[in-house]
Order: C-alpha cells, then structure tokens, then sequence
C-alpha cells in the first residue's frame, strides 16, 4: 500500500499501515476550520478552473489564483474519506478516487464533483485511477482490488488480475502511446501491459519492499521507486531492471517532470531528489524537515508541494519561496487530523 499519504510515515509504516486499511466507520466530528497549510493533501492537478487539490477527509479544493487562496469544490455527499489521486484527461474532465472505494467524476474542470461509487462499510481504499481510453477507465487500490468501467464511470466492474492476490497496488501509470501501462505496489509488485490494459503480465520479483510510483521513459520503458529510497530502472521493456543507486535512503512517494525534462521525486523527511540525465543518477536538492512531501506540479515558474504537512511552494531550484494562501472556506474535523485519514 501507498504509505505515502500516511502521516507518520517515517516513525510507523507496519503501524499505519495497518490502521488505514481497515474498513472502519467515522463518527461525526464538530467542524473546526483548519488553514490548507496544515491539511493533509495527497494530489495535486490542474485544470481549466486552476489548480485541483485533494486530501484529508475527503476536500477537493481549487485555486483561481495559483494557491494564493483556497476554496472547497462542491461534492454533493462530504464523506470523510481521504481523497488519494486525482486525474484530470483533458482540462474539463476528471477523476479522483479514495478511501472506502471512493469514486467521483466532474466535468467542469474540478468546481463540482459527482459521486459514483462508495462503500463505508467494505470498500477497500483506492490508491490511483487512469483512463485507459475513451470512456475505459482503471482503479486500483488496497488487498489487490482492482475496478474497471466502459462507459465513463457510470458502472464499476471488479477485475482479476492474475498474480496479484491480496497485494496492495499503489500506482496505475500509462505510457504516452497509450499500449503501454504499468500497475507498482506491495512486496516489489511490477505488472506490465502492451495492449493498452487489456491483460497484465507479472515482473518476477527483484525487490521485497514495496514500489509507491513510477515514471514512463517512454514505450515500454520505466523507472520505479518507493520505500527506503528503492529506485529502479528499466530500458529494455521490463527485462532486466537496474538499481539506481541513491544517497537518501527515504521512502519517495512522489514524482514530476520539470519544463527542461528534469525528474524530480519527493518523499519521506520534506527530501526531494532531481536527475537530469532521464533517471541514471540523482542528487538531493533539499532535505530536513519532519514531513512527508507526497506530490508535486510546476506553478509559475516554480513548484507547489504538497504533504502531510500541508501545501509549500518552492522556488525552480527548490529553494523557499512564498507560502501558499490557506482558505476561511476550508472546515475539516479537527479531531481526525493526524489519526484517522493514513494510507
């Protein structure tokens, strides 16, 4: 499982682990409002309304100014469920997906938010989504649950994928030509697909730890990572894979590409890592502080972050820049921060 958006990552993954992803009942809790700089947000879009980020207990926010300031998307039934990944496929239309097998679709850039499936009671959380086409889309999640939907969202079909059993899968990733896909997740889980994600194929297993994401190099072509710092590289289709070899041995949950094709990681400890040679080496840009950093995307010429500790903006070079604004409009339940939204 994605211990990426648990928050005390570092101190207690089995701990975290555990908790997040049993099924579990939320009581009501009285509202208290809590600025966006101390939320737990996981991810991170853009789209025609600005930017789109999602979190802890279930908020969908936007920003009409570049996260200067924050408002709450309408979402007709406010679920507490922590939100995990949002996927925008063109600058209208979306997906986020979450815990207890939370799924919703928009269609106006991310301003309001239609719920297509939920399951309090038995839903086993949602890790990642992809379309895999028009109108085909992929989620996966926790204990190896896997859904898929031909008609745009509006039915979810649960799918077997063979060798997966009961592990958990983090991340869904397509390539840009669209035939090649790949699914990361617990104890070193590598699936491949050349046919667009109609069948899967396993990767021997290399690697015991679990992979969190992975960046397409291109065709058939990948880089994975995930705990203690664990990145590897493929540039032969998936046979043989090669260890990068890293001086941050931090768990890294996060990924993007920089206007000059740089790639970057983020992760555990606020570390953030950037290679410029497509993933053969890295050098830490920067380090230190107590938080996990979970997801990242370009903002004016330089970076909006996003974690376990909140939304910070960093300049190009990942040097502090101004804070991003927080939002009077923004109410979470207080007693549940920290605790019960970890994945």
């Amino acid at each position: 499982m994605r211990i990426a958006v648990g928050i005390s990552v570092a101190a207690a993954i089995a701990a975290a682990a555990a908790y997040a992803i049993s099924p579990r009942s939320t009581p009501p809790l009285q509202d208290t409002q809590v600025p966006v700089a101390r939320m737990q947000i996981n991810t991170l879009a853009r789209s025609a309304a600005g930017l789109v980020a999602g979190g802890e207990l279930g908020h969908l926010l936007i920003s009409a100014d570049e996260g200067r300031h924050w408002q709450d998307a309408h979402v007709p039934s406010m679920r507490q469920a922590l939100i995990e990944q949002i996927v925008f496929v063109d600058p209208q239309h979306g997906m986020a997906v979450g815990q207890e097998g939370w799924i919703l679709r928009t269609g106006d850039g991310g301003r309001n938010w239609e719920e297509l499936a939920f399951d309090k009671e038995n839903g086993a959380p949602l890790m990642s989504i992809a379309r895999l086409a028009p109108g085909r889309w992929l989620t996966v999640g926790a204990f190896g649950r896997a859904l898929r939907s031909d008609d745009d969202g509006k039915t979810w079909q649960p799918v077997q994928i063979k060798g997966v059993e009961d592990r958990h899968l983090n991340r869904i990733v397509g390539a840009p030509d669209g035939r090649h896909w790949i699914i990361v997740g617990e104890r070193g889980l590598i699936l491949l697909s050349d046919d667009g994600g109609e069948s899967w194929n396993t990767v021997p297993a290399f690697y015991k730890g679990s992979f969190y994401g992975a960046v397409s190099q291109g065709g058939a072509n990948w880089l994975v990572y995930g705990m203690r710092g664990n990145v590897y590289q493929s540039t032969d289709g998936g046979r043989p894979w090669d260890k990068v070899e890293m001086s941050a041995p931090v768990s890294l949950f996060g990924d993007a590409r920089a206007a000059n094709g740089d790639l970057l990681l983020v992760g555990q400890g606020g570390t953030v890592l950037r290679s410029q040679d497509g993933g053969k080496h890295f050098t830490i840009v920067r380090r230190g502080v107590r938080i996990a950093l979970i997801d990242l995307i370009p903002d004016g010429g330089g970076w909006l972050v996003a974690g376990d500790g909140g939304l910070r903006r960093y300049a190009a070079d990942m040097s502090d820049a101004p804070s991003p604004g927080t939002t009077a409009a923004t109410t979470v339940k207080t007693a549940q921060t920290r605790t019960g939204a970890t994945q």
